[in-house]
């Protein structure tokens, strides 16, 4: 096995550092300037999920009406308006589960 002095492994520190850099400079370009906060939000992310969902079953309730009132009698994209808005409350009933059991297994560990 062939041993690394430190001049090269800080040789290659630096050249992985500077790859990094220039990733982080092609993701910020390609998201159009946004910036990457290092810290994920998960509240913000949580709340935007939600705005998602209630969205699409808002979506789904409109278009079941005007079904429902002759306005369309397109009934595939009824079906598919709520599939998908089931489907966006199914997913976040269970995150909530997940994050209730993760939060009783944290409060019952012994400290």
């Amino acid at each position: 096995m062939k041993m690394i002095d430190s001049a090269q492994l800080m040789s290659m520190r630096q050249d992985i550092i500077a790859q990094n850099d220039v990733l982080q400079k092609a993701a910020s370009a390609s998201l159009g300037g946004i910036a990457i906060s290092p810290e994920p939000v998960f509240g913000e992310a949580m709340a935007s999920a939600i705005k998602n969902v209630s969205g699409l079953q808002r979506a789904a309730g409109d278009i079941t009406q005007d079904y429902t009132m002759g306005k369309t009698n397109d009934i595939a994209g009824v079906m598919m308006a709520k599939q998908k808005s089931s489907l966006g409350f199914e997913l976040t009933l269970q995150v909530r589960n997940k994050l209730i059991k993760a939060y009783q297994d944290i409060m019952t560990m012994p400290v």
